[in-house]
């Protein structure tokens, strides 16, 4: 489960992480207690805020009103923003890039530090980034801290500070179950101290059950993808403009690489796995029109799912409320023939092979 950044931060404040003073803002009344200038920022569970406008800066009670009024009810990138924490301006001297993930390959906790602290990690050279390996049997060591933090050039007391901190972010890591603390920037501020200026938490769904005091929150879905996960259907909305609607897991990953290697790119992904039931298709089709795809690519195997059924399904929803965008269908297994003819007859483009299908969807969508 993905934390949003105040809830991090709560945790933070748990284990002694110093972070700047805030508190989450819905009106003017509640920047009573915090002291200008502040950052205004949009909570949603996924980076790249600034860049869409969601971190705004302020230096009075008027500019916080206009400002958060803009950031309260925007989209960012399918998220629909509906909490913005208030933050007093910290006075920054230096940032660093700090986390401790789960290296499923070495089966160790990794940190990873860098001097780049502020930017996108991905965007940050290999040869800046630091990694050292954890042995979960023994726990963080001061070797640990020492190699990683040698190698970002800090002075003695900036060091002792970074030391404590991630010290502390593995203590956390370990006893909430995550999967990734990540604090950037970590900066080190005009009196030398070390404060953390962004959190990202993300803790084992599995093993919630063992945090009572983390409320749950579907923070990582899309209104379409929480609509979806209460109807049962598993829905995924990605970055491109091709839906896809495929059955099981393989083939779905297939259909997705497949119009890769033709210049589509998926835009939604809708898996139906072994429903038989006509309403549940009907039900998955109607989701995959609100997302809007410039085209719709229904990749079918018919096993324990017959073909005719989705067929059935698929007809229903298009005579009642038509389609706006072409429909490629491929579709082979059990009483494929019957489907082709009840597609057919929707008037929905059929084709006989994955790679024909495929092409035609990019060739339609224009591309990636």
């Amino acid at each position: 489960m993905k934390l949003f950044e105040y809830r991090g931060k709560e945790l933070f404040g748990k284990y002694g992480i110093a972070v700047p003073k805030g508190k989450l803002v819905k009106d003017e009344k509640d920047f009573s207690g915090l002291n200008f200038p502040l950052i205004l920022k949009a909570q949603v569970p996924i980076g790249g805020r600034g860049k869409a406008g969601g971190i705004k800066p302020v230096d009075n009670l008027k500019d916080a009103e206009k400002k958060l009024s803009q950031i309260l009810g925007m989209d960012i990138r399918g998220y629909t923003v509906g909490k913005v924490l208030a933050e007093e301006q910290a006075d920054i001297k230096n940032e660093l890039y700090l986390s401790i993930s789960l290296d499923r390959t070495k089966r160790m906790p990794c940190i990873m530090a860098s001097a780049k602290g502020g930017m996108d990690i991905e965007s940050v050279l290999d040869e800046e980034i630091f990694k050292e390996w954890v042995n979960p049997l023994i726990g963080i060591q001061l070797f640990n801290i020492r190699n990683i933090l040698s190698k970002l050039d800090l002075g003695r007391d900036e060091s002792k500070g970074a030391s404590k901190v991630l010290s502390k972010i593995y203590k956390l890591f370990r006893e909430y179950d995550c999967e990734l603390v990540e604090i950037n920037p970590l900066v080190i501020t005009g009196d030398g101290s070390v404060m953390a200026l962004d959190s990202k938490v993300i803790i084992n769904d599995d093993a919630m059950f063992r945090h009572p005091d983390i409320a749950p929150e579907l923070v990582e879905l899309t209104p379409l993808e929480k609509d979806a996960k209460e109807k049962g259907i598993a829905f995924i909305q990605l970055d491109g403009n091709i839906g896809v609607i495929a059955n099981g897991a393989g083939l779905t990953m297939a259909t997705l690489d497949a119009l890769t290697h033709f210049k589509g790119a998926g835009g939604v992904f809708l898996d139906l796995g072994g429903t038989d039931d006509p309403e549940k298709v009907k039900q998955a089709f109607e989701l995959m029109k609100k997302a809007k795809p410039k085209v719709i690519f229904l990749n079918l195997f018919g096993g324990i799912t017959k073909c005719d059924t989705v067929a059935k399904g698929v007809k229903a929803v298009i005579t009642k409320e038509g389609i706006d965008c072409p429909v490629i269908t491929r579709i082979k297994g059990m009483n494929e023939d019957a489907a082709k003819d009840i597609l057919k007859d929707a008037g929905l483009i059929t084709a006989t092979t994955l790679q024909d299908a495929a092409q035609q969807s990019s060739d339609l969508a224009g591309g990636a």
